[in-house]
């Protein structure tokens, strides 16, 4: 039935009939108007068939290689192109007609499948749909007009098609139906008369049977002051018609995107035209442009450029800032000893230098000691902060020779040169750094002005335990605690599933507390939590988990959080972690020590000799003041030490040395050998380009006074009961998964429309439009036509 709609619209006999399911795969049909007469299949590239009947016999062929001989059926299409002078320029979709039996091998669901299959199609915006139905058969239960009114409601692009008007029953016609006053379409209905199972088997000609259907309808009294709107011929016009509307309503979208990609494409195709394999100039050139390229690059993405702005993922400048003004005085903050083996240091050091006598003055030898060992403590830090930013350059210099792949020699030995000098760099930078650290251990400046000396450490001894005594008597709220230091997201954790499971809250940290409220808004405060005595502790990711974890606990091992030890906060990003971590310790919440195994002497004694333990106290006093200037220089030195010897050499190296070096390698030529990827892609860059160029050239010769019909107004077509399928057995849905989605048409050379007997046409694709959902066993509720 479908088969020969699409036969006569093509004017040529090639496709298969026969009794039951003869279409089991779709057929994507693309009609190409040409001076010769040929087709060819997608699955048989570079072969053109030119007697039909091959045709005809490589599509039951094709259609048994996937679904055998027992009548299955399968969604892969099948592609055929038709080139012939007698077409239209259209696209065809024949589909399986609807089944409700099984027969042979076809599985119980085999009516959904079909269903399944048509509606990836017919649910396309750009499709126009032919709901074929004889005329023999109740125009009120016809499948294809039920499913079309699923996807199109308002009837805008269905097409009813009668067929078999020759088989009615004497003295009835469908004069009423035909001429859309009986169970009418927006669209309306056509008639057409087919050839009959012996006018095939008798291979009568398409062209006499085109001019027996024009004599049927010129003929027959019921049709006759319509002959005009009906048959195969008019049927072709009206599809073709439809896809003039839709090309006059696409062209300028479909122009101005060609356009866009034109000029998109027009420096690259600029590069490639004037690159030539063979021409040693143009090698040269092209090695001197990708050098300078990477510099650029590395520059920007170390300095930072307003050209293109990443607003995902920080840039390597970015990340090595970080790195200088959270990462690393974090670590120098972590290497710190804690108070108590730090006096536990001071007592020995104090003790051995008096040996068997007893000392009546503070020993100047134990203050440099001390402090000469935590200077010397600075070397770990000091290298993990080397090793930190060679990693990010390494990163950052592999982002960059990424853009080299075109030619993989060239980006081997950049990556190796570059490389190398990274980690020569490196050892330099760590040379550089053991100096700092060997220049403050030569000299203990104790006339730094801002060191306090051993008078004032006396001094500020005894004024903090006055403030000690006195603490608690103030209740004025200290103007830290109003200072805003960090506000963002955070989980809290470690709250147990009965007790509500872990939680997403608006955090605030001041100077004196950290809070947390339900959302930014920062109306309802879920709880204040007082920075006194708290901790950090870093805690160990688990498995399978993105978030980044630290704790919260007080020293003086008191709940936290209501009865919870300690407060587990998650992060979702490195990032925010190191960030967190920074702004607790400029809030006064210093990093857990590790401790260290105590030493053969034991555990450290009690202070009983209050002389001793006043020596104790002033250069512990004179070694933090001492430290405190340290950290300082080393915290202004490093990173100046690091871009001046890494950073800035790496810059200059690419930018001035790498082209030498390359050179100095004496293979130019070779290094310009493309990769067998870039010859393809520089080829199919020009070959696209020039289509691009030939695509507009053919637009800006099609003329846009073309006539155009408008679209019918709406009929009443609530005669038409949407389809409500619903298995008959639950078992026969198990098992099977979603359908497939819609084929892609094959890429064509003009634009077309496309036409499926059971049907659809469909035109090119309209972007403003996003196709609806797929309907499964039981569709969707569609909203009747106003």
């Amino acid at each position: 039935m479908t088969m020969v709609t699409i036969k006569k619209d093509t004017a040529i006999d090639f496709l298969p009939r026969g009794s039951g399911i003869v279409t089991r795969r779709p057929l994507i049909l693309q009609l190409l108007t040409a001076d010769t007469e040929y087709g060819e299949f997608l699955h048989c590239k570079e072969k053109k068939f030119t007697d039909f009947d091959e045709i005809r016999e490589e599509i039951e062929a094709e259609t048994r290689r996937l679904t055998g001989s027992n009548k299955t059926i399968s969604p892969v299409p099948i592609n055929l192109r038709i080139h012939s002078p007698q077409v239209l320029n259209l696209t065809l979709v024949d589909l399986p007609g609807i089944t409700k039996v099984p027969v042979g091998n076809q599985p119980a669901d085999i009516e959904y499948q079909i269903r399944d299959m048509i509606m990836q199609f017919i649910c396309k915006e750009n499709c126009l749909i032919l709901a074929v139905t004889p005329a023999n058969m109740d125009l009120a239960n016809s499948d294809a007009l039920k499913l079309a009114k699923d996807v199109d409601p308002q009837g805008q692009r269905t097409i009813g098609v009668i067929t078999k008007l020759d088989l009615m029953d004497a003295g009835t016609d469908a004069r009423e139906i035909l001429e859309n006053r009986l169970l009418p379409l927006r669209r309306g209905y056509i008639g057409v008369v087919n050839r009959s199972q012996k006018d095939i088997e008798g291979k009568k000609d398409i062209k006499a049977a085109l001019l027996a259907e024009q004599k049927f309808f010129l003929s027959h009294p019921a049709y006759r002051h319509m002959a005009d709107r009906m048959g195969t011929s008019y049927l072709q016009r009206v599809l073709n018609q439809q896809l003039t509307n839709h090309i006059r309503d696409t062209l300028p979208a479909v122009r101005s995107l060609l356009q866009d990609q034109l000029l998109a494409m027009n420096r690259e195709v600029e590069e490639y035209g004037q690159f030539s394999p063979d021409n040693p100039a143009h090698r040269t050139k092209t090695l001197l442009q990708s050098v300078q390229r990477l510099s650029v690059d590395f520059e920007k993405l170390i300095e930072g450029s307003g050209d293109e702005v990443d607003t995902v993922n920080l840039s390597a400048g970015a990340r090595i800032n970080r790195i200088f003004h959270e990462r690393f005085p974090y670590e120098l903050v972590k290497m710190e000893s804690d108070e108590k083996k730090l006096r536990q240091e001071i007592n020995y050091a104090i003790r051995n230098i008096h040996g068997v006598r007893t000392g009546l003055f503070t020993p100047n030898m134990a203050f440099e000691a001390i402090v000469k060992k935590q200077i010397s403590r600075l070397k770990g830090p000091c290298f993990n902060f080397v090793d930190m930013v060679g990693q990010e350059l390494t990163r950052t210099v592999y982002q960059c020779i990424n853009k080299l792949s075109s030619f993989p020699k060239l980006r081997g030995e950049t990556e190796r040169l570059v490389t190398t000098t990274i980690r020569e760099q490196e050892s330099k930078c760590r040379d550089q750094v053991l100096l700092l650290i060997d220049i403050q251990l030569a000299y203990v400046n104790t006339k730094h002005e801002d060191f306090i000396g051993f008078t004032n450490a006396q001094r500020t001894n005894n004024q903090n335990n006055q403030k000690t005594a006195s603490a608690g008597n103030q209740g004025v709220t200290p103007l830290s605690s109003l200072i805003v230091i960090r506000k963002g997201w955070l989980t809290i954790s470690n709250i147990g599933i009965m007790k509500g499971g872990a939680k997403e809250y608006w955090f605030i940290l001041t100077a004196e507390t950290l809070s947390w409220y339900k959302d930014e808004e920062e109306k309802e405060k879920k709880y204040m939590l007082p920075l006194d005595n708290l901790k950090l502790r870093d805690v160990e990711k688990s498995f399978m988990s993105r978030e980044f974890v630290f704790a919260l606990f007080n020293t003086e091992l008191r709940n936290v959080y209501k009865d919870y030890k300690s407060l587990d906060l998650a992060c979702s990003s490195q990032e925010q972690l190191d960030g967190w971590k920074a702004s607790l310790l400029q809030a006064g919440v210093y990093p857990e020590r590790v401790t260290v195994d105590e030493q053969e002497n034991g555990a450290p004694e009690n202070l009983s000799d209050p002389q001793l333990e006043r020596q104790v106290e002033t250069i512990r006093s004179l070694v933090e003041s001492y430290m405190s200037i340290i950290y300082k220089t080393i915290k202004d030195l490093m990173p100046k030490t690091i871009m001046h010897l890494m950073v800035n050499s790496m810059k200059e190296f690419i930018s001035s040395e790498l082209l030498a070096q390359l050179y100095a390698l004496g293979e130019g030529a070779a290094l310009m050998d493309e990769s067998a990827e870039q010859q393809q892609h520089r080829q199919e860059v020009l070959l696209k380009h020039v289509a691009l160029k030939e695509a507009l050239s053919v637009i800006g010769q099609i003329s846009t006074s073309t006539c155009t019909t408008p679209l019918p107004p709406p009929v009443d077509s609530s005669w038409i009961q949407p389809s409500s399928v619903v298995p008959q057995r639950a078992s026969s849905r198990r098992g099977r998964g979603i359908a497939p989605s819609a084929p892609h048409l094959p890429p064509h050379t003009g634009p077309t429309a496309s036409s499926s007997t059971d049907g659809l046409t469909k035109l090119p694709s309209q972007a403003h439009r996003p196709p609806p959902s797929v309907p499964r066993r039981s569709p969707p509720a569609i909203p009747h036509a106003k």
